[in-house]
């Protein structure tokens, strides 16, 4: 008989398969779920094409504009300092840029590897964000790596520019860009293309020459930073052509070097026909070399400061010169665009901004900045498209270096820091950029080369034994420093190297004339020159060196046979003194291979540099350039003696 009981029982035992059905079921459900959101997920993934790194840049820049919000766009053109910088606020305001300023480092001596784990923080914060836009870190490595302990330290601009080798300066543009992906970093301040015409400027040093044919001839620096662009690449497109090479700054555009009485950041009063003449050509240039980034000048032309400078940023970079890599500030450099400094922010945002300043270098406060460009934006007082415009040219140069692709650093390149193949290279630059003015009391007795074997040797001057005088500006600090900032050979332990061992090599700073006569030296070697400056604390109207210097040469020289070599950033005083001088040589600021100056003292290698600047005989004859039509100078611009070696004939 069939029971309630029996029909439960059945019931019961009926449902077990399926339970074990409709457990089936729901996993096929369930996979079928996850398998629809894997390829919702992988179909967003595709339609990600800015991830993809075999599209089109131009498709991956449009793909990604179009997905980022006003925010996102602002936080790209926003350039910060790395001791206001974090991970978290890189992440919150979507910062597109960090840089190390002068003599900002993570730590006093820091190795490159503290340098990869500080720059690789920040990269994390750019990363972790909705769209994982990576930032670019950038300094200023203007003479090799040199704000960095321990790097390549290469002569200033202003000594290559005697050298008239392009050849040598794109190696050491290759040189600099492996020591800077030693540290993790992609991108330099430099180079400096300013045609400095009045050497009272204190960034003089920065520039190759008054002639704009020897700077144009050595933006061959930027291949090497960057690569050599391929032959097909249209003009003005950025070119960066792998993970050893880095993000190149031709700077400080326009006129910089043109400034009324040489003042830093001053008004350039020139003609247009003077200014597309002179200054304007090292841009052309480097724009065809597929220069990355361009700097603005904190200067103004005729009156109007470079930031707000619509006409030759927009105008005439962008539009005519065809310019697709991204445009720059300086150093607060929008602040400048009102007197004083920073009195309306508002108006310096709109005016840079408008100008057509695509990133700018804030580089503290900037969320003063966020707001106030926000603000500008929504109000509609700077269209969208300006915004647009500058973020395009932002990701096109983080796209074309690669950025996304290899937005980390590791270990493996730090072994470049400071290589010797490295100081090798540096110091056949310093050899090639010394320039003998002076040899001998008569031609026919010529001093240098000087004998390496002799019974006792003078060594005297300030810089001598000092490899932050040596070095000069923008070396580990911003202005320089004096003392043993790095590792480096200095002239006087060049000088003791070189000499045959038998020769006794006596070293005193700053010998007095007693001493000097009561000593029975066979020649001396008086090594003085500027004591470190950079920008507008260079700035200077005398152009004489410290009183030590004059001391030393006068004690030295007026009692015994000598030769004295000139540490400067630019020709100086040495008119009433060369009289009592055998031997003269401008020697620039030659960096941390010291040897160099040896090798040529000695006649291991020839002297073959060529004045780049001319050398006055007073400065109430400044400006004086070559072409001058009143050119009356103690040296000319190309003068040089030049002797033979022994390993050859540079």
């Amino acid at each position: 008989m069939f029971t309630l009981q029996d029909n439960l029982y059945s019931t019961q035992a009926n449902s077990r398969p399926n339970y074990k059905m409709a457990k089936r079921a729901s996993l096929v459900v369930a996979l079928l779920v996850s398998c629809c959101l894997l390829a919702t997920a992988d179909a967003a993934a595709y339609k990600a094409l800015y991830k993809d790194p075999k599209m089109p840049i131009n498709r991956r820049i449009k793909d990604l504009l179009a997905r980022m919000t006003l925010e996102e766009k602002i936080g790209q053109m926003v350039q910060i300092e790395r001791t206001v910088a974090s991970r978290d606020v890189i992440n919150k305001y979507y910062i597109g840029s960090v840089l190390g300023g002068g003599g900002s480092a993570p730590s006093p001596k820091a190795p490159p590897e503290k340098w990869v784990d500080m720059v690789n923080n920040f990269q994390n914060g750019a990363l972790s964000t909705r769209l994982g836009i990576p930032m670019i870190y950038g300094i200023d490595a203007v003479h090799g790596h040199n704000g960095v302990y321990k790097a390549t330290v290469f002569p200033h601009n202003i000594g290559l520019g005697v050298t008239r080798d392009p050849e040598l300066v794109k190696k050491i543009g290759a040189a600099t860009a492996l020591e800077l992906r030693a540290t993790g970093i992609p991108y330099t301040f430099a180079p400096c293309v300013a045609v400095c015409r009045d050497p009272r400027w204190g960034r003089c040093y920065e520039s190759y020459s008054e002639d704009t044919n020897v700077v144009r001839a050595m933006t061959e620096i930027i291949t090497g930073l960057q690569g050599d662009i391929p032959a097909n690449s249209p003009k003005g497109v950025p070119y960066i052509s792998g993970k050893e090479k880095v993000v190149a700054c031709a700077k400080h555009y326009v006129g910089d070097g043109g400034t009324t009485k040489g003042i830093n950041q001053n008004d350039t009063v020139i003609s247009n026909r003077g200014l597309l003449s002179i200054h304007m050509p090292p841009y052309n240039d480097s724009i065809i070399k597929g220069v990355s980034t361009i700097m603005i000048s904190y200067s103004s032309f005729n009156g109007v400061k470079m930031h707000a400078n619509r006409d030759l940023i927009t105008a005439y970079l962008k539009n005519t010169l065809r310019f697709r890599g991204f445009v720059i500030s300086d150093f607060e450099g929008i602040d400048q665009i009102t007197t004083p400094p920073h009195a309306n922010y508002t108006y310096s945002i709109l005016a840079g901004v408008g100008a057509g300043i695509d990133m700018i270098m804030i580089p503290y406060n900037y969320t003063e900045f966020i707001d106030g460009l926000t603000f500008l934006v929504k109000k509609k007082f700077i269209p969208m498209s300006r915004i647009d415009d500058a973020v395009i040219r932002i990701l096109r140069v983080k796209f074309t270096m690669g950025l996304f692709e290899n937005p980390l650093a590791d270990y493996s390149m730090t072994k470049y820091l400071g290589s010797q193949e490295h100081r090798e290279l540096a110091r056949e630059a310093v050899r090639k950029s010394l320039v003998l003015l002076k040899n001998g009391k008569s031609s026919d007795k010529p001093l240098i080369p000087l004998p390496k074997k002799a019974l006792k040797v003078l060594v005297a001057g300030t810089h001598a034994d000092d490899i932050g005088n040596q070095c000069g500006g923008w070396t580990i600090q911003w202005q320089g420093q004096s003392g043993n900032i790095t590792i480096g050979t200095t002239i006087l332990n060049a000088v003791k190297k070189a000499v045959d061992p038998t020769t006794k090599v006596v070293f005193v700073e700053k010998p007095d004339i007693e001493y000097v006569k009561s000593n029975e030296f066979s020649y001396a070697i008086v090594v003085v020159g500027e004591l470190p400056y950079a920008e507008g604390y260079g700035d200077n109207l005398n152009l004489t060196l410290p009183e030590i210097g004059y001391h030393t040469i006068t004690n030295v020289c007026g009692s015994m046979k000598c030769v004295v070599v000139l540490i400067t950033g630019r020709p100086i005083v040495i008119g009433p003194y060369l009289g009592q001088i055998d031997g003269l040589v401008a020697a620039w600021l030659p960096g941390t291979e010291g040897q160099g100056v040896a090798d040529v003292l000695f006649g291991d290698y020839g002297f073959s540099g060529k004045l780049s600047r001319t050398w006055f005989k007073s400065v109430d004859q400044l400006p004086m350039n070559v072409g001058d039509p009143y050119y009356d100078p103690l040296f000319p611009f190309g003068f040089g003696l030049t002797t033979k070696g022994v390993e050859g004939v540079n």
